[in-house]
C-alpha cells in the first residue's frame, strides 16, 4: 500500500525501558527489568534500559541483540546509606532537582514524577533513536509529553500502588500516621490522571486488571495481561543440595502491611508449638517496625534469620535447601517469589491474596492456599506441608510443572514485543511513522 511502512513482525525493535528504581534487590519492579530486557534482547531487540538510582543490574547478552544500561541520576534522597538526605547546594542544578528535593522535604515521594519529566528531556534529545518506549510503572505527568516527540508509549502497571495506600492507612494506628501516608502516597493522584489517558497498558495479571481499571480509572479495552515469571533455567530443582529440615523460606522487600510478614512470624511462634522449625527471611533486618515488634514478642529471636546480598545462586540453593517456602502477602499484583519457588519444585504456601493464586494455582495441587491475613491457616498450611514428605514431593514436582507452562520469561518477552508492534502500529506509533523520526533497523 501507497504510503504505508514495510511489515515489522519480523524486524528487531530499539527499545527505551524505563524504570525509576531498577535495582533487584530493591522489589519486583528491578527484577522485572532486569529479566524481560535480558530476554527481549535473546529475541533479537536492541534494549536501552534507562534508569534511575538504585540502578539496576542487568545480564550480557551475545549478539544480534543487546542490553545497555542509560543513567539518569536523580537526587538519590533515599540512598540505603544517607536516608531522606539534604542535598549539597551544588546538586540542585534544574528546576526538577528543586522539585524533587521540595516535595521530600515536605513529605512526599518524588520520583515518579521527577523521573518521568528528566525521561522525557532525555528522549526529546535523542528523537529517532527508538521505535517504542516502555514503562516500567513510573506513570508521572513526563510521559504525557512523549507523543509530541514521536515516541509511541507501553506502559506496565505490576499493581496500582493505590492498593499499597490502602492497606498502609488501615495499619496506621495514630491520626499524624495517617496523615505522614496520605501525603507519602500523594504521587497516585498523578498516577489516576496519567494512566486513564494511556493507551496501552501491560499488567501481569487478571487480578491487576481489574484493580487498574477500578482504582486507576483506565479503560479496559487499554489494558492487556502478559504473565510474567521465573528464569527457569536457573530456578530449578537440584537433588544435590540438602534440605534442611524445619526450614520456612520467605521473601520481603521492605517491612509493610502489604506483604504479610507479621503473620508469618506469629504463624512460625504457633508451628514451633508442636514442631520445630525456623524461618528464613530474604529481606534487610530492620531494628525497628512491626515484624521487629513481633519477632521479639513471639521470642523468636533465635529462630529468625534474616539474609540480604544474596547471589542468584545463593538465593536459588536457599530456597531449594527449604522444605517450604511461603507467600504470607495480604496483596500481590503477580508474586515472583511464588513462580520462583515453585520452579525449584519447593513446596510452596501461599496466601490468596490479589493475584497469588493465579500464579500458585489450585489448593492442595499445586499449593496450600490460605485467606490472606490469617496467622492460624497460614501455621496449620506450614505444618501440614513440614509434616508430611509425599505432600512436599507431590506439591514441588506440581509446582514446577505449572510455572514451566504458564510462567516464563522467554514468553513474558514475546509478548511484550507483540504489544510494542501493536502500539507502534495505532496512536503515536502510526502517526510517528510519517514523522522526520522515523526508521527501523
Amino acid at each position: 500500500m501507497t504510503g504505508q511502512p514495510p511489515a515489522t513482525a519480523a524486524r528487531p525493535l530499539r527499545i527505551a525501558l524505563l524504570s525509576y528504581r531498577g535495582d533487584p534487590f530493591c522489589g519486583g519492579q528491578g527484577v522485572y527489568v532486569r529479566h524481560l530486557s535480558r530476554e527481549l534482547a535473546r529475541l533479537g531487540h536492541q534494549v536501552d534500559v534507562i534508569g534511575a538510582q538504585p540502578y539496576p543490574v542487568l545480564d550480557e547478552v551475545p549478539g544480534p541483540g543487546s542490553v545497555r544500561l542509560v543513567e539518569l541520576p536523580s537526587l538519590d534522597l533515599y540512598r540505603a546509606d544517607d536516608p531522606f538526605r539534604t542535598p549539597k547546594p551544588a546538586e540542585l542544578r534544574s528546576l526538577v532537582d528543586l522539585v524533587e528535593v521540595a516535595t521530600m522535604w515536605t513529605g512526599g515521594f518524588p520520583e515518579p514524577l521527577t523521573f518521568s519529566l528528566r525521561a522525557r528531556q532525555y528522549l526529546a534529545r535523542h528523537r529517532g533513536r527508538y521505535d517504542v518506549v516502555h514503562d516500567n510503572q513510573t506513570l508521572g505527568y513526563g510521559l504525557l509529553g512523549l507523543e509530541r516527540h514521536g515516541f509511541p508509549l507501553v506502559t506496565t502497571v505490576h499493581h496500582p500502588v493505590t492498593e499499597d495506600r490502602r492497606l498502609e492507612l488501615a495499619a496506621a494506628d495514630t491520626r499524624l500516621r495517617r496523615l505522614s501516608l496520605r501525603r507519602w502516597y500523594a504521587f497516585t493522584r498523578m498516577q489516576r490522571r496519567v494512566a486513564a489517558r494511556l493507551d496501552h497498558i501491560i499488567t501481569v495479571s487478571d487480578s491487576s486488571k481489574t484493580d487498574i481499571v477500578a482504582q486507576l480509572g483506565a479503560p479496559a479495552r487499554n489494558v492487556s495481561v502478559v504473565p510474567i515469571g521465573a528464569d527457569t533455567r536457573l530456578w530449578s530443582p537440584d537433588p544435590q543440595v540438602p534440605v534442611v529440615p524445619g526450614r520456612i523460606v520467605t521473601t520481603s522487600s521492605a517491612d509493610v502491611p502489604l506483604k504479610g510478614l507479621v503473620f508469618l512470624v506469629e504463624a512460625l511462634a504457633k508451628v514451633r508449638t508442636e514442631r520445630d522449625a525456623h524461618l528464613v527471611v530474604v529481606c534487610k533486618k530492620q531494628g525497628e517496625g512491626p515484624v521487629a515488634e513481633a519477632v521479639r514478642r513471639f521470642g523468636l529471636e533465635r529462630h529468625i534469620e534474616f539474609r540480604t546480598g544474596l547471589t542468584d545462586q545463593q538465593m536459588v540453593d536457599l530456597f531449594r535447601s527449604a522444605e517450604v517456602a511461603c507467600v504470607p502477602s495480604l496483596y500481590e499484583g503477580f508474586s515472583l517469589p511464588a513462580a520462583e519457588a515453585m520452579a525449584t519444585g519447593t513446596p510452596l504456601v501461599a496466601t490468596t491474596g490479589g493475584a497469588i493464586p493465579e500464579v500458585a494455582g489450585p489448593d492442595g495441587e499445586t499449593c496450600l492456599a490460605v485467606p490472606p491475613g490469617d496467622a492460624g491457616a497460614l501455621a496449620q498450611a506450614l505444618g501440614r506441608v513440614l509434616d508430611d514428605p509425599q505432600l512436599r514431593a507431590r506439591l514441588g514436582a506440581a509446582g514446577r510443572d505449572r510455572v514451566l507452562a504458564r510462567f516464563t520469561w522467554e514468553r513474558a518477552a514475546e509478548r511484550t514485543a507483540d504489544r510494542y508492534r501493536a502500539a507502534i502500529a495505532t496512536g503515536a506509533g502510526h502517526r510517528a511513522r510519517s514523522g522526520p523520526g522515523w526508521r527501523y533497523l
